[in-house]
């Protein structure tokens, strides 16, 4: 499987989340913690 990492800086990581969570966007735990949060945009990239 191939996989993308594309790293974009935010200032509130919790407002992000809600935000991009709001639209329908998902996150993957295992490539997330308390610094860093893994948006999945397709699953087939």
């Amino acid at each position: 499987m191939r996989m993308i990492f594309v790293n974009l800086p935010v200032r509130d990581l919790e407002a992000s989340k809600g935000f991009f969570g709001e639209l329908g966007f998902s996150f993957n735990p295992d490539f997330s913690d308390d610094s860093a949060a893994c948006m999945v945009v397709d699953e087939n990239i």
